[in-house]
């Protein structure tokens, strides 16, 4: 310190602090020996507020407005300094400006996914982040416990322990609420008022306020998220013929085609789709083959089998009342046994009741 700089602190009549930053939360007013003189101004503005530290004890705390600086001023500090009879002047004390307007925009996030019951995808891992604000409630309990002798405090100084308050109790705060993955979005608020509720305590014994916690997003894995965008496409689909006609009308209707070619194979590939699904269809309502003379069936009488019998004696069994609807044949061929009103449909039809 040089002889300028010496003198210079003889002559400082006003304390203040004017904060250029954002982030600044506590700031230590330099001066040469911490040497202040008597009725010397305070000026304190809005957001601020002063703590006077004698000889590593916190003394007077003043809030916003201009003071001349006076025994009347500083009782506790008079009472430490036994100034009762008599001011002395300069006096030594520290003057910290604590910044108490409210810090926002403070990022927060998980590190590592969050593991979770979820009543739909039975367990998923979920990943969130967001913002919170706060502000210095108790100076002299922030300075006792997080400041110290730090001469400018910031926020970044302190970020990561509230960041890490915020997320373990973001965990807890999910698993007690039971939320469906897929309904999350809808209860940010929700979930914002829970845990600013969970977690303001912790703050108030740094001397800290809580003021708000936003949640922005809360994501599942990159994998399941693909997932359920392919489950989602297909949702959006519907009708898969519907579909395809709506695309083709797209292509024929749209002035960015590339030319018929590719509309020619739109609708050759359309024109499979149907042929596919009539197919499949025909093939689901095509009834079974009628037998010819040639073929012979087994017949279950009592549950037990009997035959075979080529389709005149199935014709005489018709007429008897023997084989009715009902009966279940079987014939080489066939993968299990049928009512013989399905498979033997025709003799039925053909052959005329008795007399």
């Amino acid at each position: 310190m040089g002889l300028f700089d010496w003198l210079g602190g003889q002559f400082i009549d006003v304390i203040e602090w004017t904060d250029d930053s954002r982030d600044t939360m506590v700031y230590r007013f330099r001066r040469h020996g911490n040497e202040i003189k008597y009725g010397a101004k305070l000026i304190v503005r809005e957001s601020q507020t002063a703590v006077f530290v004698n000889e590593g004890e916190i003394a007077d705390i003043l809030g916003p407005g201009t003071y001349e600086l006076e025994t009347k001023n500083l009782p506790i500090l008079t009472s430490l300094q036994h100034w009762d009879h008599g001011f002395s002047s300069p006096f030594k004390a520290e003057v910290y400006f604590v910044n108490t307007k409210r810090f926002t925009d403070l990022k927060w996030g998980t590190k590592n996914p969050i593991m979770l019951r979820d009543p739909e995808f039975n367990m998923v891992r979920l990943r969130a982040f967001g913002t919170y604000e706060i502000r210095v409630q108790d100076p002299k309990t922030f300075i006792q416990e997080i400041v110290g002798t730090d001469g400018h405090f910031t926020t970044d100084e302190i970020d990561a322990q509230l960041t890490n308050l915020i997320v373990s109790k973001f965990a807890a705060v999910l698993g007690e609420n039971q939320i469906a993955a897929l309904d999350l979005a809808g209860n940010y608020e929700k979930l914002s008022g829970f845990i600013t509720a969970k977690i303001s305590p912790y703050f108030e014994e740094y001397g800290l306020s809580l003021t708000k916690i936003l949640i922005e997003n809360i994501s599942l894995p990159e994998e399941v998220e693909k997932a359920l965008d392919r489950r989602t496409s297909r949702e959006i689909t519907g009708d898969l013929d519907a579909n395809l006609k709506y695309q083709m009308g797209e292509a024929l209707s749209s002035e960015k085609s590339s030319g018929a070619s590719e509309m020619i194979g739109m609708g050759a590939g359309l024109a499979m789709a149907n042929q596919m699904v009539n197919g499949m269809q025909n093939k689901a309502a095509t009834p079974p083959p009628i037998p010819s003379a040639q073929e012979h069936y087994y017949i279950a009488i009592d549950k037990k089998p009997h035959g075979p019998y080529d389709t005149e004696r199935i014709k005489s069994l018709i007429r008897e009342g023997t084989l009715i609807g009902d009966t279940l044949v079987w014939t080489e061929g066939m993968e299990a046994w049928q009512k013989a009103s399905t498979v033997l449909d025709k003799l039925f039809k053909t052959t005329p009741p008795a007399l």
